[in-house]
């Protein structure tokens, strides 16, 4: 078990972890981004469409829920997930330690790093190959940003996880991103709900 940070000598109001100008470059909160962008609109996130980018919502099987959306673009991943967050105080520092938990139970590696967003995890994650093999490693960032009573979480892997160019781009598509928290009361860390987009959104054909 790695001791990159230990999660108990975190105070519960710890502060929200975000780039200075996230306000202005992203992500954004729904009531700072300009209304008339094209989004495309997924109920807990809106996406702007770009050429090269395309969109998988990812379903929970038992219960059909979408839990989260993945976009392909650069020849990379990226995950995203809103959680409901508290309004004064962050939630990143305290899931960044409980991801480097879960992948150190499962035999992976994991470094904190100073990145874009602030504080990232660059994780070696064990993968099983299709014909049962174990022993594979796969790189991957997880990046978060804690906005306006939400947490935007997000997740790549491909090129934009090592190659600088493809992880500007990545970078770019993950500041883009619009979170709507609307106003129903929701305990923190809860997903915010994600949902098909409308036919009528410019969201993705089939």
């Amino acid at each position: 078990m790695s001791d990159i940070e230990n999660i108990d000598d975190i105070p519960v109001d710890h502060p929200k972890s975000a780039p200075e100008d996230r306000a202005t470059n992203g992500p954004l909160d729904e009531s700072e981004a300009n209304p008339v962008r094209p989004y495309v609109d997924l109920g807990g996130v809106k996406v702007l469409p770009r050429e090269g980018l395309h969109l998988r919502l990812e379903v929970e099987e038992g219960t059909k829920r979408v839990v989260a959306v993945g976009l392909d673009y650069a020849n990379s991943t990226l995950q995203v997930q809103p959680f409901s967050a508290p309004r004064s105080s962050g939630l990143w520092h305290e899931i960044r330690g409980q991801i480097a938990d879960q992948i150190a139970r499962q035999g992976g590696t994991t470094q904190v790093r100073e990145g874009t967003f602030g504080p990232e995890l660059l994780a070696q994650i064990p993968v099983t190959t299709a014909d049962g093999q174990a022993g594979q490693m796969r790189l991957a960032r997880f990046i978060g940003v804690d906005g306006p009573r939400w947490f935007l979480r997000g997740v790549i892997a491909g090129e934009a996880a090592a190659d600088p160019t493809a992880a500007a781009k990545v970078e770019d598509l993950f500041r883009s991103i619009v979170v709507v928290r609307g106003n129903t009361p929701m305990p923190p860390r809860d997903l915010i709900p994600l949902r098909m987009p409308a036919p009528s959104s410019g969201g993705p054909s089939a």
